[in-house]
């Protein structure tokens, strides 16, 4: 006997008629002709019924009824199958928008220290597992972090979980054995009706490509800010060295080579020569440096020093150089990018302790875009790079990050000044250059530079040698009196009528209680007050065109002349008093 209700003749479509006289299997195979369960075994299925309707039976034995009686029930499930697949195809375009944000999710049931840990797909992609094996527990996430970070995130967490509703914290991860990477996580807890914590929803993001370019860039301000103060530093010893290096020529030239004197100045004169090194290397790291720069080949700064960097290898070290061919010429100071390549070869030497092979290598490198993402801040494009590779003992971390500050060295007291890597560092960044360097411990450096093709010649013109005396009327401005006497006496010895001024301030007075004509305004760059550029304006606005020389131990480049009307020409500290001289009668020649 069949017996079934409105409810399943309005699902099917059924009339009375259709099933009345039929049997349960009989109307069961007009339903779902499928099926293949026992009627003696309780059973659920799905199926599709006309209409495409999704029904959901399920079928139990009713054994209190006698043999072969059996109950099914049907229920259309149709709209709660296609929520499920809504529900699906939202996670499916979660999972993929995740995936092209770099950003996971996570959930932590019952709240961190105990429960269940839930992660995305692009979640576990991030701690660098697969979906299957994210960690299922917040203690398994924990292991993952670095050692150092595990009480912090914890103690994170807590607070949280305690008195507030969300966190924020980066911390480093461990992916496999040696991958370290850095983690932006962001949470909220959520609390029920009493303010208890059920559980903390997150995000978590990779950003060690992020806190890569922050620490390059923290270094390269801290760079900056040591190049300025090196800078300074050699301004003012160029200032000392001007009167060292000028009163020794004006005492030799006293005197001769029988004189018991004259030993002792050419010391002085060779130890002035000595400090003048020290104050070009602390120039060229601060990249104010007095350049010669021109356009040559790379290859032949190789080929003039190989005899030269061979014998300072010694014996116990090979050196190998290899060179492409149709390489472009660079623009920049030759005998700076000499010297620079002579110090990362004594760095390697000294790396490598006499023993061991040193690289050195120039090709043409075409850097794309994901290089250079890496090795902020140069850009793509193509470079001419130098590389200078060792087998010696490699450097942590720790070395790298101060490497290229002036001083700092890792070698003994005496053998080291801490000036060689700055100075390479200076040359590059005013050659328009980059340099990098891959370095561990016990795996030996490769230090690359990279510098771009030259675009077109740069010639400049020799100075003339120094000659006859002068009559020429010559203001001075200098606040160091070392050095304005040495000017002073320079000038006024070669017959010049010199007019000394210890400020820009005083040039003024003196220049306006002058009467006659001034040829030539002579005066340093940098003083108290007013500057010698606001002095050499102020004086061209008042007395109409004169010569204008400027002093300084900083490059022509680095001083701002703006609003001048008049040609400026530059004298670099140290200088000599021929130098000196020299210089004052090529400008006065300008006249004809």
């Amino acid at each position: 006997m069949l017996r079934f209700n409105q409810r399943f003749l309005t699902l099917f479509g059924f009339t009375p008629e259709q099933v009345a006289g039929q049997s349960g299997d009989a109307v069961a195979a007009l339903i779902a002709p499928s099926r293949t369960t026992s009627p003696q075994i309780p059973s659920e299925e799905l199926f599709t019924a006309a209409g495409g309707l999704l029904v959901e039976r399920s079928s139990t034995p009713l054994e209190a009824a006698g043999g072969g009686a059996r109950l099914e029930t049907y229920r259309d499930v149709t709209a709660w199958h296609r929520r499920v697949e809504s529900v699906e195809a939202g996670r499916a375009l979660l999972d993929t928008a995740q995936e092209i944000a770099h950003i996971g999710s996570w959930t932590w049931e019952s709240g961190p220290g105990r429960g269940t840990l839930h992660c995305s797909t692009e979640a576990a992609r991030i701690v660098g597992v697969s979906s299957g094996q994210a960690p299922a527990t917040p203690d398994a996430f924990l292991a993952l972090l670095d050692p150092d970070d595990q009480d912090a995130v914890r103690r994170a967490a807590a607070a949280a979980l305690a008195a507030g509703e969300s966190h924020e914290i980066e911390h480093r991860i461990i992916r496999g054995q040696r991958d370290l990477r850095w983690l932006h996580v962001n949470a909220r807890v959520v609390r029920d009706d009493r303010g208890a914590a059920i559980r903390m929803v997150g995000t978590v993001q990779d950003i060690t490509q992020r806190r890569m370019f922050e620490d390059q860039l923290r270094q390269s301000q801290k760079l900056e800010a040591i190049g300025r103060l090196a800078g300074g530093v050699a301004h003012d010893l160029n200032n000392a060295l001007t009167a060292i290096v000028g009163y020794t020529e004006l005492a030799l030239s006293g005197i001769t080579d029988t004189d018991a004197a004259w030993a002792d100045v050419r010391e002085i004169r060779s130890a002035a020569e000595r400090a003048e090194a020290v104050t070009r290397q602390l120039l060229a790291f601060s990249r104010k440096h007095r350049l010669q720069p021109s356009v040559f080949h790379l290859r032949q700064t190789i080929e003039s020093l190989k005899l030269m960097l061979e014998r300072l290898l010694g014996v116990g070290i090979r050196m190998d150089t290899v060179v492409d061919d149709e390489l472009p010429p660079i623009y920049g100071d030759p005998g700076q990018i000499q010297q620079a390549l002579i110090n990362l070869v004594m760095n390697a030497r000294d790396a490598m302790e006499g023993n061991g092979r040193l690289t050195i290598r120039i090709r043409l490198a075409r850097i794309d875009e994901a290089f250079a993402r890496t090795h902020v801040p140069m850009p793509a494009g193509e470079y001419v790079e130098l590389s200078v590779s060792d087998t010696g003992a490699g450097m942590s971390l720790d070395t790298q990050a101060h490497m290229f500050e002036p001083f700092f060295t890792t070698k003994e007291v005496g053998k080291g000044t801490g000036l060689g890597l700055p100075m390479v560092y200076g040359t590059v960044q005013q050659c328009g250059g980059f340099i990098f360097v891959d370095s561990a411990v016990g795996s030996g450096s490769t230090f690359r530079v990279y510098f771009p093709p030259a675009a077109a010649a740069v010639t400049g013109d020799t100075p003339p040698d120094a000659g006859e005396t002068g009559t020429a009327t010559i203001l001075v401005a200098e606040d160091e009196a070392a050095v304005r006497a040495l000017v002073v006496g320079a000038l006024s010895s070669h017959g010049y009528h010199v007019l000394p001024a210890e400020s820009g301030s005083e040039a003024l007075r003196i220049a306006a209680g002058h009467a006659d004509p001034i040829d030539l305004l002579l005066t340093d760059a940098n003083m108290p007050g007013m500057n010698g550029i606001e002095l050499a304006n102020e004086l061209v606005r008042r007395r109409g065109n004169m010569h204008i020389v400027i002093m300084s131990g900083y490059t022509a480049e680095s001083l701002s002349v703006s609003g001048v009307s008049q040609p400026i020409a530059f004298l670099p500290k140290p200088f000599t008093p021929r130098e000196l001289r020299q210089k004052i009668r090529d400008v006065l020649a300008r006249d004809g």
